[in-house]
């Protein structure tokens, strides 16, 4: 079974709901999971939380550090292959997409994906499962002049893809941005998430994961001039991902 978990944002304690969803999904009393920090440059903080937060649901974690360590192909191939659990943290999607490119992991983690591990992660570390996503990777680099750009990801669910759909980065609100780069892309599909809003994928059937009435998921695209916003309904039950197509 293929089975992803996106989460458009949020802390760890507003996603609890989705972090127990992701460990009964590996179907193991004590997971192992592997997190990549690589968005927020191994930020040592980060590990601390996403380890801590882990921990406490059963998991045993090791740490992938493609900016602060040097791996051979086996040690990164031993790592990836498993993990039961592929947790990718936020951070700047572009560089890390580039980074893993470089290194062979977004073929590594294909084949984990294809092997049953859970692919999981919030913000860039949403975006990446995806075709590709609305990313504020720009801000890293110059935070006084710059736009939110599209970032290609590893293809696993055909979808263009914005997190934090509900929120901002400095004072550019995703929404109004994300509506205008999807007027470029007519006929493709776009998956949004608010914060602490998260898309379960197993195989060929979806559902959204919130405890929040105001944090939505939403399906957008643009039809003969018109943009349309309609809500991905969290009723717990799974539907076809063909109808996210249609």
């Amino acid at each position: 079974m293929r089975k992803i978990i996106t989460i458009g944002g949020g802390s760890l304690s507003d996603n609890l709901h989705i972090n127990k969803e992701i460990v009964k999904l590996t179907g193991k009393k004590k997971p192992k999971l592997l997190f990549i920090p690589t968005a927020s440059s191994d930020d040592e903080r980060y590990v601390e939380w996403i380890v801590r937060a882990f921990k406490v649901l059963g998991c045993t974690a090791k740490i992938l550090l493609l900016l602060s360590k040097k791996y051979s192909k086996k040690e990164l191939e031993g790592l990836i292959l498993s993990a039961d659990i592929v947790y990718v943290g936020g951070g700047n999607t572009l560089m890390m997409m580039r980074k893993w490119r470089r290194l062979g992991v977004d073929k590594l983690l294909k084949k984990a994906w294809q092997k049953g591990a859970v692919m999981c992660g919030s913000s860039a570390g949403s975006i990446c499962w995806y075709e590709s996503g609305h990313s504020d990777s720009m801000y890293y680099y110059d935070p006084r002049n710059w736009d939110y750009i599209r970032v290609r990801g590893l293809n696993f669910l055909p979808f263009i893809h914005c997190p934090h759909y509900d929120s901002q980065t400095g004072n550019k609100k995703r929404k109004n941005d994300f509506k205008r780069m999807m007027k470029k892309y007519p006929g493709q599909i776009g998956i949004v998430c608010d914060d602490s809003v998260a898309i379960e994928y197993l195989d060929d059937k979806f559902r959204v994961l919130s405890n929040q009435k105001t944090s939505h998921a939403y399906r957008v695209y643009w039809k003969r001039g018109k943009f349309y916003e309609e809500k991905l309904e969290n009723t717990g039950k799974f539907l076809p991902v063909k109808n996210l197509s249609a």
